[in-house]
This record gives C-alpha cells, sequence and structure tokens, in this order.
C-alpha cells in the first residue's frame, strides 16, 4: 500500500482571474514531489462547476482541459471522512485527501470561500485559511487592521454605491492623482489611476463592474515593493523585490508581461530599509492571520515610509511570479516553496 498522502489542487475557479489561476495551477501541480504526494486535480469552470481531472497536464495551461469526458466532484461535508466524492456512472467514488491546495485566484477563491468548504470538511488547507483569506480580500478592512497594527495605509474613502457627487468631494480632499479599485478583486481587474475630476465618474463605474464597494485612495509617491512570507508560527521571510515602473500604474497587462516595467530581487534599497520592510511584512501577516503563505505588498515612500498596500494570500506561483522569486532570492527552490507549504499543512 502507498504512503502517499492525495492532495487535492484546484485550478480554474469562476473569477476573472480564471486565466491566470491556470498558469500557476500547472507549476505548482509539475512541481509536488510525487514520492510523498499524488494529486487530485479538480478544476473549477467559469460558471463554477467542478471536475476531478485526470487528463493531459498541458491542457490546463492552454485552458483546453474542459475538452474531454469530465467527472463532477464535491467535497465530502463529514469530518470523520476528510475526503472528495467523485460522480462517476457506477457510483459515488470516495478519494481521501490529506489537503487541499487551492491555486485559485480573485473572488470565489481566494476571499474564504472555498477554504471555508474544506475546513467545514475538516480538510486542512494549504497557504491561509478562511479570516485571513476573506481579511485579505477585503481591501478597507485590511487598511483598518493595518492601522491598529500600527502601519502607515493610503487615506481613502469608500463607495457602497456610484454616489458621483459625494466622491468628487471626497476626492478632493484627498487630492489627484488617486486611484480607484474595487474592494474585493485582484490583479489590478477594474483598478484606474485617476489624474482628474473628469476622470472620476468612469472609473467608478468600471470598479463597480468587479464588486459592489469601491475604494478610492490617495496616490502614494515612491515605488512599490513586494515581501514573501512562508510559515505558522515561525516565518520564513524572502527578499524584497520592486517594481520598477516607466509610467503609469503596476496593471494587469504590465503584472504578466512586462513590457514597460520590470521587477528588481532584491530591491534598490539600502540594508536598513529592506530591514523595516520585511519587519512590517511579519506584522501585517501576523496582523491579518496569514498561514502557510503570502506576499505582503506595501510602498517606501518620500523620507523611506513604509505604507501598507495589500496582501495576496495565493500569490502568482509561475516559476517566473515574484513570490517564488523573492524566496529563491534567499536560496528556496520552487519545489520547495510548492512542497513545503504542502508540509505546512499536512503537519498542523
Amino acid at each position: 500500500m502507498s504512503d502517499k498522502m492525495n492532495i487535492a489542487v484546484l485550478f480554474g475557479g469562476c473569477s476573472s482571474e480564471y486565466s491566470v489561476s491556470l498558469q500557476s495551477a500547472y507549476a505548482v501541480i509539475c512541481h509536488i514531489d510525487r514520492e510523498k504526494y499524488t494529486p487530485v486535480l479538480i478544476g473549477i469552470t467559469r460558471q463554477g462547476d467542478w471536475y476531478c481531472y485526470d487528463g493531459d497536464l498541458d491542457r490546463i495551461p492552454a485552458d483546453t482541459w474542459t475538452a474531454g469526458d469530465l467527472i463532477p466532484v464535491a467535497v465530502c461535508p463529514n469530518r470523520t471522512e476528510k475526503a472528495l466524492l467523485k460522480y462517476t456512472d457506477a457510483g459515488v467514488e470516495k478519494i481521501p485527501v490529506a489537503a487541499a491546495f487551492p491555486v485559485l485566484h480573485g473572488r470565489n477563491g481566494e476571499d474564504g470561500t472555498v477554504q471555508g468548504a474544506f475546513a467545514l470538511a475538516g480538510i486542512p488547507i494549504v497557504g491561509c485559511g478562511v479570516l485571513s483569506s476573506a481579511l485579505c480580500m477585503d481591501k478597507d478592512r485590511a487598511h483598518h487592521l493595518a492601522r491598529m497594527a500600527g502601519v502607515d495605509v493610503p487615506r481613502a474613502f469608500v463607495l457602497d454605491k456610484p454616489d458621483i457627487p459625494f466622491a468628487l468631494a471626497q476626492a478632493e480632499t484627498l487630492g489627484y492623482p488617486l486611484f480607484v479599485k474595487p474592494i474585493k478583486a485582484g490583479s489590478s481587474f477594474g483598478v484606474t489611476k485617476v489624474t482628474g475630476a473628469d476622470q472620476l465618474p468612469q472609473a467608478i463605474a468600471t470598479a463597480f463592474e468587479y464588486d459592489d464597494m469601491v475604494i478610492v485612495e490617495e496616490n502614494i509617491t515612491g515605488f512599490e515593493v513586494g515581501c514573501a512570507v512562508m510559515g505558522n508560527d515561525q516565518l520564513t521571510i524572502g527578499e524584497v523585490d520592486e517594481i520598477e515602473l516607466s509610467g503609469g500604474f503596476f496593471d494587469f497587462t504590465e503584472k504578466y508581461t512586462l513590457k514597460t516595467s520590470a521587477i528588481h530581487v532584491p530591491a534598490r534599497i539600502d540594508p536598513a530599509t529592506a530591514q523595516r520592510v520585511k519587519d512590517t511584512a511579519r506584522t501585517l501577516y501576523k496582523a491579518l492571520d496569514c498561514q502557510g503563505f503570502a506576499r505582503v505588498d506595501m510602498f517606501v515612500s518620500d523620507g523611506d515610509r513604509i505604507v501598507f498596500n495589500e496582501v495576496n494570500t495565493i500569490p502568482g506561483f509561475t516559476t517566473h511570479s515574484r513570490f517564488p522569486n523573492m524566496m529563491k532570492a534567499i536560496g528556496v527552490s520552487f519545489a520547495q516553496v510548492v512542497n513545503g507549504a504542502i508540509e505546512l499543512a499536512v503537519g498542523k
């Protein structure tokens, strides 16, 4: 009998970041230690249907995985079973799993919903749990907690409806340029940099296409940095990276093509500032109840002031993504990141 543990790996998702998940999940699946773990692949369509996938792995990043026969799958709710339910023509097959690794980005995957399904079933989650996932997805609430932890955050206001007169008045107090963002979205979907009042109404309308609440933030001068963090109680802090922009902001296109921007690892900052960034990342990781791994994004502003931006609880996981490269810079390989994260979950 094999001693290998089954690990459910989820990819796709009912999210605007579906295509990003396919690339990340493919890299994760290819680097799982097959001597210790057997990946059980769960593909989630754009419509939110769950299927067990055992076809060619190359069909995942190509987004052709749904072309063949698909077998519906669900999480068994019985905590004593810790299993998936696979609905075959012959009946329901139970597949025991030691942990679930959601490689999903954005809503319905990174926001605590999927984590909740597995938590109810008593199945350990690779990465952040329900609370931290939900908090980090909500930019407004995450900023409130960060401020309580003693970390600077951008000045901002929140809209629960497109109240343009109110927004224009509040924007004047922040000053232009400013950023308009959906409160719960990732990969910069729906985010607009606004340089004048005439652009604000359309930016708000765009943000409301992705969420029912919108946050409008002051522009932080300086540059963006990130810090990879892994661990539960004992934390491993990756090298700090820096985003160099030639103009605009780090939007979806720049994040995944780097057409006009560059990422420097390590960041071009002095050692003392780098240590302060790492210490701040540690503080935020703990304050937001993160587990397993997360990427903490901040700004280094004028006078080396460190300002919180956001925490990505499921950051990009391709071999060229920021999180793996920050860990690589301290000697931790991509395979070690993937399998180390699984070990943190199954060892709880």
